[in-house]
């Protein structure tokens, strides 16, 4: 007798035996006797064979690739947003000879010369590239030495081929000063040659832009400098040719007021549908423009003003080659770290700097006007994610310390003298070449490598910014972050899941009381083949009951824990110095390979607005002028010999708004 229980078992068994059987027999003529015996496996043995049950069958089955239970960005995306060839008027008058071509296969990671011989090659290849050759006379140096008609109209332009045509530094030198100083002359905004070079660049970002494994945008300057003032933009396309060639690059020959590049970006997504995005840089040679509270005809900034701006900018470059723009030192006293890189003498005219202007050239300035306008305003203008991005005009992406080729190729490529070199000349200010940053580069958490998803995540700021090195930073925040997240073998899940990544807004705490303050998972790990980390501290600023800006540089994890400490001043101890500068060497000895910690904001109010920002130190180690002193026999610079160099990483805040 058949006990009932059984039934339904076999009755699922014999219709994956009917299965069995006819696939095992239309193969060969053995399969119905081994469809036999697979059924009768599978009766002792419930897993074995096509034993599944109907059900089963019909079933989506679970998702087991952790990748995709949990779509989020795994690894960080590395490239430079701003990059020069010599179809940029200054790079082609410093004597730079390489083309986009060149400059692409530079970034994959191919061997290239440099414009005087030398060959050059990265570390690793970078992931992304824009080719942000300046809208104002863009194709126009080589078209003038060839002779073009409709520019040796120009007396000043007649002189400017003389110079190319003798080359050299001088000529470089002469033609960017004359330039700035006396004003571009209107023969270099020739249509015909801007959209033969603008062809020239959307040909070759086409040809280099491989979905996957390498992404080249679409991109170009826009260079307003009023009065020598520095308001430099690079325009990023989402899109490809068939958008792009709709129109061409906005120029400051057409406007020199930021609001009305932004009316260009909005007129070219409501023509084509596509999307584009601004990036501000180099605030500090902006005598206090960049980030000022007022527009450029004088008037406060309103509601509109603030809403356009943060539309059309959502990340700004924060370090690069013409210095590091996070922090200064008259700003932040009490900040060890603020003096790094630092330009501040006067702007692109020689017009001298003053006090007054710092705060609206730095971005922790921006950050903190930012966040006390939000509070007149109900709109942040500064209310930006952070890059860094070389500035190069040598159409080499080159930001590390032992692979610098410089701002130009007028005697920067490297060189046993380049460091007491003039870089450029300034009225009666003239930057020698020591001054110079080996920086930076643009750190992206994008899901793929592909236009559409590394804009996106500039787009929701969801970036990080460093000096050269390529480490890796996380940092979320949130409400419920517990202690033991901090080791969870997933980090990154566990800070999507319960937080915001940087770039992001708190949301609203769920105590309404208001009484828990927000919690910071952080996590750094070195760069794998570069220094170990020293710390990580968190920026914060807001403004007061006064309507004062304040600010704290928090130390909330660091290497070495068992003798380090902080003492009565709220100074770390140093993680000390293994630098060897006549060798251009240093140790792992010290430092951590990582550095996570979940943090709590031990001074939070909840009804006062204020944002957070990760800054990451490594260990020091030897500056691209130490590097040049041991390959080329020369020596460093007196006013570097006593520098220590930490190089770091700045993520994009996370702001809190009650």
């Amino acid at each position: 007798m058949i006990d009932l229980r059984v039934v339904p078992f076999l009755n699922r068994r014999c219709a994956a035996l009917r299965r069995a059987v006819a696939v095992y027999c239309a193969v060969n003529a053995f399969s119905a006797f081994s469809a036999l015996v697979v059924f009768a496996g599978s009766l002792i043995w419930p897993g074995v064979g096509h034993a599944e049950s109907e059900a089963a069958i019909d079933q989506e089955p679970p998702v087991y690739s952790s990748t995709l239970r949990a779509d989020y960005p795994r690894v960080p995306l590395w490239g430079d947003t701003h990059l020069h060839t010599r179809l940029s008027q200054d790079a082609y008058a410093f004597g730079v000879t390489l083309e986009a071509e060149q400059a692409y296969r530079f970034a994959k990671g191919d061997v290239i010369k440099a414009t005087h011989g030398q060959s050059a090659r990265l570390a690793r290849p970078l992931d992304f590239l824009v080719i942000a050759d300046h809208a104002n006379g863009m194709g126009s140096m080589a078209a003038l030495e060839a002779g073009n008609p409709a520019l040796m109209k120009s007396p000043m332009l007649r002189e400017w081929k003389k110079l190319l045509e003798a080359g050299g530094a001088r000529a470089g030198l002469q033609i960017s000063e004359e330039g700035r100083m006396k004003g571009w002359p209107d023969e270099l905004n020739d249509r015909s040659i801007l959209s033969s070079a603008w062809t020239e660049v959307i040909d070759a970002a086409e040809r280099h832009n491989a979905p996957g494994a390498f992404t080249a945008f679409i991109g170009y300057e826009w260079t307003s400098w009023p009065g020598g003032s520095n308001l430099h933009r690079v325009v990023v396309y989402r899109d490809g040719a068939d958008r792009v060639r709709r129109t061409l690059p906005f120029s400051s020959f057409e406007s020199d007021d930021p609001e009305d590049l932004w009316s260009y970006l909005a007129s070219y997504e409501e023509k084509t549908g596509g999307q584009v995005l601004a990036i501000p840089h180099n605030g500090n040679l902006s005598n206090g423009l960049l980030f000022a509270v007022e527009d450029r005809k004088g008037n406060p900034i309103d509601a509109d003003y603030a809403k356009r701006r943060a539309r059309w900018e959502p990340i700004t470059e924060a370090t690069q080659i013409k210095g590091d723009g996070e922090a200064h030192p008259f700003l932040s006293p009490n900040d060890e770290f603020a003096n790094y890189e630092t330009w501040d003498v006067g702007n692109f005219a020689g017009v001298p700097k003053t006090n007054e202007m710092l705060e609206f050239e730095y971005v922790r300035g921006a950050l903190k006007n930012g966040v006390k306008l939000y509070g007149e305003l109900g709109a942040n203008p500064f209310k930006f994610g952070l890059i860094g991005s070389t500035d190069s005009h040598t159409a080499l992406a080159t930001a590390d310390e032992d692979n610098f080729f410089g701002k130009h190729s007028a005697g920067m490529e490297p060189s046993a003298t380049r460091s007491r070199r003039p870089v450029g000349k300034a009225g009666e200010f003239i930057t020698l070449g020591w001054q110079q940053a080996a920086s930076g580069y643009a750190a992206v958490w994008a899901k793929g490598n592909t236009r559409e998803s590394i804009w996106d995540a500039m787009a929701r700021r969801e970036v990080y910014a460093t000096t050269g090195p390529r480490m890796t930073l996380r940092f979320f925040g949130g409400w419920s972050f517990k202690s033991e997240d901090k080791e969870a073998g997933d980090l990154a899940g566990v800070g999507y899941a319960k937080g915001v990544p940087m770039g992001a807004d708190l949301p609203a705490n769920p105590n309404s009381s208001g009484g828990s303050a927000p919690r910071f998972l952080i996590a750094a790990q070195r760069d794998p083949i570069g220094a170990n980390l020293d710390r990580i501290q968190v920026v914060k600023g807001w403004a007061d009951a006064q309507g004062q800006t304040q600010e704290r540089v928090y130390d909330v994890a660091w290497s070495n824990t068992k003798k380090r400490k902080i003492d009565r001043k709220g100074r770390l101890t140093p993680v000390g110095n293994t630098v060897d500068a006549r060798k251009a060497a240093w140790t792992n000895a010290i430092g951590a390979t990582e550095l996570v910690t979940m943090w709590k904001d031990p001074d939070f109010e909840a009804g006062v607005a204020a944002f957070y920002y990760v800054r990451v130190l490594e260990i020091p180690t030897p500056r691209w002028t130490d590097y040049d002193a041991k390959v080329f026999g020369g020596y460093v610079p007196d006013e570097v010999i006593s520098v220590v160099n930490q190089e770091r990483a700045y993520s994009s805040p996370i702001w809190y708004t009650p």
